[in-house]
């Protein structure tokens, strides 16, 4: 199988396992055996792991896994009634304003992908997400777009929800294959900054499925997103 680099843990403990995923990694076993998923690497360090939620491949950020079958029934209850607070940041095509809303009901389509369901589907699930602007930037000679950094809050948590949200508000993010355009954002002297897209699950607060205690997670901007904000701030 495919080799793979230290992932970072952000909290060990008997009950949970988070870690700090990186981009490009599958959440789950994928249709191509010879690469290895996340949860089947952590599990030949860690014994058995109970997968809570997902991050698309290209996705970075807080990603948690259940050590016990309690603590996996706790959190899944807990993620069915909305109760964990996410926080993700995206670099989005143009201006949006500085708060808006996205309520959009989301039915699967062709080749594990998502789209906005038709009035009436009974396969339309409900989804809403509440974005908020941290920055913009202007247009670049060498990108001749304008850019914005967001906050995005989803409240529900359906497959590639946010992505879709940002698009169908007419703010994809600036590199999406399947919702928007195929990329790569190129810099200032034609290197490429970012070949993926760039969501980054930045925090989850939530409650410790045992003691209770309410617990933040947070992982770093990766490499790739915070060089690609440090460019466009450059010519600020």
């Amino acid at each position: 199988m495919t080799g793979t680099g230290p992932v970072p843990v952000l909290l060990e403990d008997e009950h949970l396992l988070a870690v700090d995923k990186p981009a490009g990694r599958l959440v789950i076993p994928g249709r191509n055996r010879d690469e290895l998923s996340l949860v089947e690497e952590l599990r030949a360090i860690y014994g058995r792991l109970w997968v809570v939620h997902r991050l698309d491949r290209g996705t970075t950020g807080v990603l948690l896994f259940a050590r016990s079958a309690e603590a996996h029934r706790a959190l899944n209850l807990a993620f069915d009634r909305g109760e964990p607070r996410k926080r993700y940041l995206a670099l989005v095509e143009g201006t949006p304003p500085p708060r808006f809303r996205v309520e959009l009901a989301l039915a699967k389509a062709r080749r594990g992908l998502m789209r906005a369901a038709r009035t009436g589907d009974p396969r339309g699930k409900p989804s809403a997400t509440s974005f908020e602007r941290v920055e913009t930037f202007p247009p670049r000679p060498w990108a001749g777009r304008e850019m914005a950094l967001l906050e995005a809050l989803p409240e529900t948590g359906r497959t590639h929800q946010i992505r879709i949200h940002l698009a169908h508000a007419g703010h994809p993010l600036v590199v999406d294959p399947d919702y928007g355009l195929p990329g790569p954002l190129l810099g200032p002297d034609g290197r490429r900054l970012l070949i993926r897209t760039p969501l980054h699950a930045e925090r989850l607060e939530l409650f410790h499925p045992e003691s209770g205690v309410r617990l933040t997670l947070w992982a770093p901007l990766p490499a790739d997103f915070a060089g690609a904000v440090a460019a466009l701030r450059a010519e600020s």
